[in-house]
């Protein structure tokens, strides 16, 4: 398999040179086509401004960051959404939908913004749309629809074109546990039978059980690396346990 996301010792620093703070402090990992890889760490461990950099919301202080064979920390600024619109697909725990629109229009919004055909986009958004269960409400607006529904509404919409990397940031911190883990059923098909290459953020254990390989972080260094490999689900998740409490720190309610 090749490597879809290269981090080749990034660092991020807030603050001058009198009171510096390192976000992240020289991370290099790398994520492989088809991977289904979870960034862990308590609160203030860099989780989020990794995937930040990432994603081009927030830039690196040094380091390399390559999607494929492009250093995205390279990019000129008028670029920058060009680059996000074409490649990346985004799931946010707030949902971040545009409460104007419908459901269907919601999903379809990338197809429209690349200018796709009226019957690519209406063929590519029902069918994502059955596959996740959410047909039925496609002329809904946001505030009509349930947490699951716009979650999954969500996810529709950061994989409806294809992109080579989705970037999900605690999805299911807000969602009951039903919903939770038919979002995490969700994602794991996705990675399963479509290959989807999905990097996570998140600090519930149960979540990071879905994953093929965690990462955890401490005080912006990487502090372990654990493979699910051949193992159950409940054993992964017993050892993700056991990580988490050698690691200390506030992780939530992540135990």
């Amino acid at each position: 398999m090749k490597n879809i996301l290269k981090l080749q010792n990034v660092q991020k620093y807030y603050g001058n040179e009198n009171q510096l703070t390192k976000a992240i402090d020289n991370i290099s990992f790398s994520v492989q086509e088809g991977e289904f890889v979870v960034i862990m760490g308590a609160s203030g461990s860099g989780k989020t401004t990794l995937l930040n950099c990432i994603a081009t919301i927030d830039t690196v202080s040094s380091g390399h960051i390559y999607l494929e064979e492009q250093d995205v920390t390279e990019l000129k600024e008028q670029n920058l959404a060009k680059f996000r619109r074409e490649n990346l697909g985004f799931i946010f725990q707030d949902f971040n939908l545009l409460d104007t629109l419908t459901i269907e229009e919601n999903i379809a919004l990338a197809l429209t913004i690349n200018q796709k055909s009226k019957e690519e986009i209406e063929e590519k958004v029902h069918k994502i749309a059955k596959e996740l269960n959410i047909e039925n409400i496609l002329k809904q607006v946001p505030y009509q629809t349930s947490g699951g529904q716009k979650q999954r509404c969500a996810a529709a919409r950061a994989i409806i074109h294809e992109p080579k990397l989705i970037l999900a940031d605690e999805p299911t911190g807000s969602l009951d546990s039903k919903n939770a883990t038919e979002l995490l059923e969700i994602l794991n098909n996705l990675n399963r039978k479509h290959h989807t290459t999905i990097l996570m953020v998140t600090h519930d254990p149960y979540s990071a059980s879905y994953a093929n390989r965690i990462l955890f972080l401490k005080d912006g260094n990487l502090f372990n690396e654990i493979i699910r490999g051949e193992k159950s689900k409940q054993e992964f998740y017993q050892e993700i346990l056991d990580v988490i409490s050698i690691l200390g720190g506030d992780m939530g309610n992540a135990i």
